[in-house]
């Protein structure tokens, strides 16, 4: 019965690896809240969670103030009670980002720790589901980039063996968007995927009408065309068009996600582990779209992705956007276009605590008297 001991807790700032724009906003930095879990019987377990730019040194806050205590002295194998118990103690502040990634750096922690313990990859202790799982790259594809550099990623990407490419859309007219994915799918040819992501940056309307203008192009997905918080909009899109609707990376509770696939809101299910508050949690959201025969499609964070989705029936894409490289000696393996999780007991991550300890601008700890 592991107790825990010790939590560590530290920011580390992180730029993007090129210029990031999308419909509305700009990646500034992923700003990174990372955990380190100590048991008593020195096994460690290390988690995290990101922001793009604003919010960090709340969770940071969060984290250390009100959620970290409540940890120590805790069986470290009860995951679910852990879980349940922090998110009742922040009900006040749930359902929302800075709660779940809060909690998602603490859960990614728990199961790093276990699988460690045990000896056994994330993906298998998760599931065992699949081997292997198609990679698509949105690192060519931010919105402002030229069309001849959109296109000259995308056939990079091709060339390197990914199997899609995601081309961000939110151009001020319509033509604008339909101009350079047109120019991306006669460079690339039919047999290419490519998905589009609007980042909640239209309103109904609007994104019926570029959905129609869409859809000769054969995309594999329209991604949050509309706020999230849109249910009813989202029911009036997917209704009217052909391409699926792909949601999920601003939807903070398994609950929203039942509502959506319960409306036929959407099509595509892009639950992210961060946003959603950690493995736990994402489970129960890939195994919920499983049963209405939705396919899984996870939103950034590759690093635990690979894994995650590897662990479910359900999971049909991982995203390449590499983030954690500068902290991290560990790297995606991918073959022939499928990215393959690591075997490596834990989530698979291998920490540079070097590098970490030299770039971290925030740090708390929390620990047992005699710790």
């Amino acid at each position: 019965m592991p107790r825990i001991v010790d939590v560590e807790i530290l920011q580390v700032d992180l730029p993007p690896k090129v210029p990031r724009s999308d419909a509305i906003q700009s990646f500034v930095t992923q700003e990174t809240p990372i955990v380190r879990l100590t048991t008593d019987d020195g096994a460690q377990g290390t988690g995290y969670s990101y922001t793009i730019g604003t919010g960090g040194s709340s969770v940071v806050a969060l984290l250390a103030d009100h959620l970290a205590p409540r940890l120590l002295g805790r069986d470290a194998d009860d995951i679910e009670a852990i879980w349940k118990d922090l998110f009742f103690h922040t009900h006040a502040t749930a359902v929302g980002a800075i709660t779940a990634l809060a909690l998602a750096a603490i859960d990614t922690a728990l199961w790093d720790l276990r699988g460690r313990r045990l000896g056994l990859p994330l993906w298998k202790l998760a599931g065992g589901a699949q081997a292997r799982v198609p990679v698509y790259s949105t690192e060519g594809g931010w919105l402002q980039l030229d069309t001849d550099t959109l296109v000259r990623e995308s056939v990079a990407a091709k060339a390197a063996g990914f199997r899609g490419v995601k081309i961000k859309v939110g151009k001020p007219h319509v033509s604008e968007d339909v101009a350079r994915l047109r120019a991306v799918r006669e460079a690339v040819g039919d047999g290419f995927e490519i998905m589009t992501d609007a980042n909640q940056g239209f309103d109904v309307a609007e994104a019926i009408r570029r959905a129609r203008h869409f859809e000769p192009l054969d995309l594999a997905w329209f991604e949050e065309p509309l706020p999230a918080e849109d249910l009813g909009g989202h029911v009036r899109l997917a209704a009217s068009t052909s391409i699926p609707i792909a949601v999920g990376e601003s939807m903070y509770s398994l609950q929203h996600f039942r509502e959506y696939l319960q409306r036929e809101a959407c099509s595509i299910v892009q639950v992210d582990v961060a946003r959603i508050g950690g493995i736990t949690p994402w489970l129960k959201v890939a195994h919920l779209a499983e049963s209405f025969n939705v396919p899984v499609c996870p939103h950034f964070l590759m690093e635990l992705h690979v894994s995650l989705t590897a662990s479910a029936p359900a999971a049909k894409w991982v995203e390449y956007i590499p983030q954690l490289d500068d902290v991290t000696t560990s790297r995606i393996r991918i073959e022939d276009g499928y990215a393959r999780p690591p075997d490596t007991p834990g989530n698979g991550i291998d920490w540079d605590w070097s590098v970490i300890d030299a770039r971290t601008v925030a740090r708390r700890r929390v620990a047992a008297k005699g710790a």
